[in-house]
């Protein structure tokens, strides 16, 4: 790395924190601008040699990045657990230069905040570990300029989070899946580029449990295993029709994607069956598996994306966190012919796309889909609301907050806690276009409203995955949205999302 490029990487908390420039006007598009990845395909050899040489750096940048942006220390919440008894962890964990607090920082106007550079960075979108090759070097005069006037204060982790390997992207599971499938079925998850970033106490349970809303009365039907392809049969049969039964074997069943594939081009040592619906939507939920969303270019604006669950399917009218896309069938058939392969058509038929039929296969899919439940909320009364001789004080003032001062009932209506909606929260209101591991930040555009039902279930938060805690997600709104929430407050707003 040239002096300018180091100079670049120690800004702020060691993060890139530079203003994005304009790029130069030309008649002709920079190679790098393509909408299309290259289909020139290098001897698998010498791709494999040097990808696995780059890991061992890429991951030691992308863990220094989330360290510098949050604190990962294990702080469970007491008594508080995930369905199956997973601890929950608690606390803010995003990072605040020295002297600076959550209540002054809250009390500052987006265009101080923005001017400062104070917009924490773990509030900032998440980089993929390897984000696409690219960026910009700058002038040393620059550097020094911005680094005099942001002072080293904007905090790491408010800043877009980004994947562990940014440039390239694509899905990176985490090593807990990696094993039970290859345990289960044989199939190597392994990437020989990379591997999942963020610490295993900040995911979700492992394996989830599975409701269905037409065997409530059986609890968690994945009888505290993993579904997969080798045990869906034997789990399923005699609880699902036929037509959910095959539906649920197409979500199990490994298709080819565009780093697990047969070809020369991919991201798994040996060739790879592909990847399934249910290797990041385990159990029907999620195991908080990334890849880069595949509709922008180019590679450096593209968004990591963190797996949604899919419990609650059925009440949602929305599908992707940004694209919108009307029905679970739309976004089932759109997900295997486009987002497992960057949204490239001509990739995607060099390594194998396959086509689902819309008639039964898709129709099986998304009725099997459209069955998976919430988990039960003992708390919550018919209404979506505390059951007030079952809640906690906390909790009940929580709720107060919640459809009060916090304004969260605003998007996250009950029953179900959502619109249904897209919302844009305007966050470059609070901070400077940036680059950040090869990922340049501009803001996040509308997002869907994502259902709140379960959610102490789905950490990490946000579409990226960059808020690791309710408490952070609690800490972020308050300063988005201007709440200006007291601590207790704040406390209490958690204690009822735990609820619900």
């Amino acid at each position: 790395m040239n002096s300018v490029a180091t100079a670049i990487c120690t800004l702020g908390f060691g993060l890139v924190m530079i203003p994005v420039c304009a790029y130069p006007q030309s008649g002709a598009a920079e190679p790098s601008k393509s909408s299309y990845a290259s289909v020139n395909e290098a001897d698998f050899r010498i791709v494999i040699a040097r990808m696995s040489a780059a890991r061992t750096d890429l991951m030691k940048r992308q863990a220094e990045l989330l360290a510098l942006r949050y604190d990962l220390a294990d702080r469970a919440a007491s008594g508080a657990t995930m369905s199956r008894g997973k601890p929950v962890q608690e606390g803010v964990r995003v990072r605040l230069p020295s002297g600076l607090t959550w209540d002054a920082l809250a009390a500052m106007a987006p265009a101080e905040i923005r001017e400062k550079g104070l917009y924490p960075a773990g509030f900032m979108p998440l980089p993929h570990p390897n984000h696409p090759e690219g960026g910009m070097v700058f002038p040393s005069f620059m550097i020094a300029e911005v680094k005099k006037q942001t002072k080293g204060l904007y905090p790491a982790g408010f800043m877009p989070l980004p994947h562990p390997n940014h440039p390239e992207g694509g899905m990176v599971f985490p090593s807990f899946m990696i094993d039970e499938v290859k345990k289960q079925t044989g199939r190597d998850l392994t990437r020989f580029d990379l591997d999942f970033d963020i610490p295993d106490r900040f995911l979700p349970e492992f394996p989830a449990p599975m409701y269905l809303t037409t065997r409530s009365d059986l609890g968690d039907v994945s009888q505290g295993k993993l579904v997969t392809i080798d045990n869906y049969y034997e789990l399923f049969n005699g609880i699902l029709n036929p037509k959910q039964l095959e539906g649920l074997r197409l979500l199990v069943t490994p298709f080819p994607q565009q780093q697990f594939n047969a070809t020369a081009d991919r991201r798994s040592e040996h060739p790879s069956l592909g990847v399934a619906c249910f290797d990041c939507h385990q159990n029907g939920h999620t195991n908080a598996a990334t890849h880069l969303a595949g509709d922008a270019r180019p590679q450096e604006v593209r968004h990591r994306v963190d797996t949604p669950t899919l419990r609650g399917v059925n009440v949602q009218r929305l599908f992707g966190s940004q694209r919108a896309i009307k029905t679970v069938e739309d976004f089932t058939e759109f997900e295997q012919r486009g987002a497992y392969f960057d949204g490239d058509p001509v990739i995607a038929l060099k390594k194998g796309v396959n086509i689902l039929d819309r008639g039964s296969q898709v129709h099986f899919m998304a009725e099997f889909q459209e069955i998976l439940d919430i988990p039960p909320a003992p708390k919550l009364n018919l209404y979506g609301k505390l059951d007030s001789m079952l809640a906690s004080p906390a909790e009940l003032r929580g709720q107060t907050v919640f459809f009060g001062k916090g304004n969260c009932a605003t998007c996250h209506m009950p029953p179900y806690y959502t619109d249904n909606l897209m919302h844009n929260l305007q966050t470059e209101r609070f901070f400077k276009p940036v680059l950040i591991s090869n990922m340049r930040a501009l803001g996040d555009g509308s997002i869907k409203t994502l259902s709140l039902r379960g959610v102490k279930d789905s950490p990490p938060y946000l579409h990226d995955g960059r808020l690791l805690t309710l408490d952070d997600t609690v800490e972020f709104f308050n300063l988005i949205l201007r709440t200006r929430l007291t601590a207790q407050e704040k406390q209490d707003l958690v204690a009822f999302l735990r609820a619900l």
